[in-house]
């Protein structure tokens, strides 16, 4: 092989002098109005099916929601709906404002109806909003503009439902042809941002916008890729947002990027549940004795790895309506009280924390941790298929829509849960007509399972995100993440 000295040292030095002004020797020149984004491989791209933050990442930018619902203070802001109204909350009348799909065709009522009926017929992520929460007897389409909704008892949660970015509309194609991995590879939403060609597993691909909007990025790269090399591309000037931020680099990421990084509760917490068949818990103290037990702190460093914070209360940030009042005693890690409690209600013998299919890591620690506080054996141990656990349960939850009533609902019925007082507030809070009243009534009955716990709070998630200089207008929603839609270069 020839040597070529000259020209090597003349590499060289550009190197050195590249590095030295603190700028990436491999970085793409930027384009004006093209930001480059890293995300992890999304699950799915079937916006009823997604669970994971990198698909609802994607999927929020290609779709948007018939309304923004925050549930801290009951506000309805109409997205793809004009309106979202009811006389009596029990039949509800969306209006629709003009729109359509990517592919040219109109979004309307009748896309809404149909494609309620295909998620609810194929069991998807987002089918416990329609079949269980939503408890609708009647869903049609009066015309192409306006869809009535008839529940089968009164709720003013309708519009926190109709919000989840599972229960956005599908065109009329793919409903007809059930190609979902077809569509999964190359969706068709309703939203400010198409996707240009098909989705690359392992790549990534191109969202471009559908209409101008000066200012706002017209080309977004999806990068998909390892967390902490998208990081440090985004520091070296190769990447412009990183949307996730390994645990670590979570203590760097303050200096790294100062005010250029974001941090947002995700809808998804992790909880120890009792169900009916674990008797030998049956008694609250036993109960209470395992979550004072619980070092969260511990958790959230460890195996969680910086991307938890926690618990303060049963009902995570995401979802949590209004403010609590006075802190959550059960919440609170008390290695003493928690001992006695053990003694008090007479606890023996040893303790099995069962856990499903997911990681194992987070529930082995847990029961590391209370075996070492409470002083008597736990251990970890995978619940078998179909199995029934007879003792506590480490579970994470995921909330599919930005309602309290659909996790108290999830919980109480994971646990077999029937306390009348719990089961009335539920109900006042799900059916009273003012927003603040239904925060507090909805606090009211967390604060009863809290008293009960057949569910102990543990932690919920949080997501990061990081960016470089010359990105704007880089904004988090819990169900979405980063906004694509909304960023500005």
């Amino acid at each position: 092989m020839r040597s070529r000295p000259l020209v090597s040292l003349t590499l060289a030095a550009a190197v050195v002098a590249a590095g030295l002004s603190g700028c990436s020797p491999s970085a793409e020149p930027a384009q004006p109005g093209v930001l480059s984004v890293g995300l992890g491989e999304p699950g799915t791209l079937l916006p009823a099916d997604v669970t994971d933050p990198s698909g609802r990442l994607v999927t929020g930018a290609l779709w948007t929601p018939l309304a923004d619902y925050d549930p801290a203070s009951g506000k309805l802001t109409p997205r793809a709906a004009e309106s979202i109204s009811s006389p009596d909350q029990v039949t509800w009348t969306v209006r629709l404002r003009p729109g359509q799909f990517h592919d040219g065709t109109p979004v309307t009522a009748q896309s809404y109806a149909d494609t309620w009926k295909a998620i609810a017929g194929h069991h998807w992520a987002s089918t416990p909003i329609l079949t269980k929460s939503l408890r609708a007897k009647e869903i049609t389409a009066v015309n192409t503009k306006q869809l009535r909704i008839v529940l089968d008892r009164p709720s003013n949660q309708v519009p926190a439902w109709l919000s989840a970015p599972g229960l956005v509309p599908l065109p009329a194609s793919v409903l007809k042809s059930r190609d979902w991995n077809g569509f999964a590879h190359h969706p068709i939403g309703n939203g400010p941002l198409r996707l240009e060609g098909d989705w690359q597993s392992g790549s990534g691909g191109k969202l471009v916008r559908v209409t101008a909007d000066p200012g706002r990025a017209k080309e977004i790269d999806l990068r998909v890729g390892n967390p902490a090399e998208q990081y440090d591309d985004v520091k070296e000037g190769k990447l412009d947002v990183a949307t996730s931020v390994p645990g670590e680099r979570h203590e760097a990421m303050h200096a790294d990027f100062a005010d250029r990084h974001a941090m947002w509760a995700l809808p998804r917490a992790g909880y120890l549940v009792f169900s009916a068949e674990a008797t030998r818990f049956a008694d609250p103290t036993v109960r209470h004795a395992f979550a004072l037990g619980t070092d969260r702190a511990a958790l959230e460093s460890g195996p969680l790895a910086h991307q938890a914070d926690a618990a303060k209360g049963l009902l995570p940030p995401a979802v949590a309506p209004g403010e609590r009042s006075g802190n959550c005693r059960p919440c609170t890690f008390d290695g003493p009280a928690a001992k006695s409690l053990v003694s008090q209600a007479g606890f023996t013998g040893d303790a099995t924390v069962y856990y499903d299919s997911f990681d194992s890591t987070w529930p082995q620690a847990l029961a590391d941790g209370l075996s070492k506080t409470l002083g008597i054996p736990v251990t970890a141990q995978r619940k078998a298929t179909g199995g029934k656990p007879t003792g506590p349960a480490a579970v994470e939850v995921k909330a599919f829509s930005p309602s309290p009533a659909d996790l108290l609902h999830t919980l109480a019925d994971a646990a077999s849960y029937t306390d009348a007082g719990f089961a009335a507030d539920l109900n006042s809070a799900e059916t009273t007509a003012s927003p603040e009243e239904a925060a507090q009534l909805f606090r009211i009955a967390e604060n009863e399972a809290l008293r009960d716990l057949p569910a102990i709070p543990l932690w919920t998630g949080h997501g990061h995100a990081v960016w470089s200089a010359r990105v704007h207008d880089a904004v988090a929603t819990p169900f979405a993440g980063i906004d694509l839609t909304r960023l500005r270069a």
